[in-house]
């Protein structure tokens, strides 16, 4: 079977993540992000129900007065994890006295008796430190990943990797701009993961263009070569990235609504990891070889 050139065809797949890049720049310039309490603090209410009552339970009642996206988290029943509860701590963004009176009443009037044991507003927790350590945590990546590819293989594969990871985020940051997706801390957890994911699909693409560059013809070109090399890893990259992707869609589709959007990250992560590893790392080391060949 006859494989098309991946390398002939490098300007196509440039120009789609370039189109959906500067759209998403866009997006994340004009409509910014939708900063979920972690950044933006919020509204802490303990409440103890007559009658045990379970989180979709009270997730209903929060939908109807828009709070569906708070945090909501079950007290332990003799030290143990329980599907249902008489205490509950739900998390919220910060609500006025009216809205919080309005949501409890019909709270009381469809889940029965309760008792607000406290109420308090709070600061962000992580704000901004955790973003500062977020991009302190990608920035020390990017930096040992340069250094251990640049040992292992050489810095041209060491740039076009980083390359490849900073399209991997753009790509995840983009999507949650566009729709406007909740981002709180484990979206960070999120963003870590696919960093990790995506210079692993990389680096086996590289180090199958290092085994086939020590014997390399003259009459093959580099193009070729790396062609060739992509495509005897294709199978791999393929098995691999779709084993994980049906454990990520099974978590987004069954996962809950408190963990939807941290294994939508992972999805459009691992998505985008698997596209760059193969369309893009390969030509890009190949743009960046000729340029230092030509110095």
């Amino acid at each position: 079977m006859k494989h098309f050139s991946i390398v002939k065809k490098a300007k196509v797949f440039f120009s789609i993540s370039l189109i959906f890049l500067l759209v998403g720049v866009v997006s994340m310039l004009t409509r910014g992000f939708n900063l979920g309490i972690d950044f933006t603090g919020g509204s802490i209410i303990d409440v103890k129900f007559e009658n045990p009552v379970t989180v979709s339970e009270v997730r209903n009642v929060l939908s109807d007065h828009k709070l569906g996206s708070s945090i909501i988290q079950l007290g332990s029943m003799d030290g143990q994890h329980t599907e249902e509860s008489q205490s509950v701590l739900i998390r919220t963004g910060i609500i006025s006295d009216d809205q919080r009176v309005e949501t409890m009443t019909d709270m009381t009037n469809r889940l029965g008796p309760n008792e607000v044991l406290r109420v308090e507003n709070v600061g962000a927790t992580v704000g901004q430190d955790l973003v500062k350590s977020a991009m302190g945590a990608v920035a020390l990546s990017w930096v040992l990943m340069i250094i251990y590819i640049t040992i292992r293989f050489e810095h041209n594969f060491a740039f076009a990797a980083i390359i490849a990871l900073i399209i991997d985020v753009m790509v995840t940051l983009s999507w949650f701009s566009l729709l406007q997706l909740e981002m709180d801390s484990s979206f960070v957890a999120a963003l870590l993961t696919v960093v990790g994911y995506s210079i692993n699909g990389t680096i086996v693409i590289f180090d199958r263009i290092r085994e086939n560059l020590h014997t390399h013809r003259r009459s093959e070109s580099l193009g070729d070569m790396v062609d060739n090399s992509i495509w005897q890893t294709m199978n791999r990259s393929i098995y691999t990235s779709a084993t994980t992707l049906f454990a990520v869609i099974a978590i987004f589709l069954f996962g809950g609504e408190t963990i939807r959007n941290f294994s939508f990250a992972m999805l459009v992560g691992f998505t985008s990891g698997f596209y760059t590893s193969t369309f893009l790392a390969g030509p890009l080391w190949i743009k960046l070889r000729s340029r230092g060949s030509h110095k």
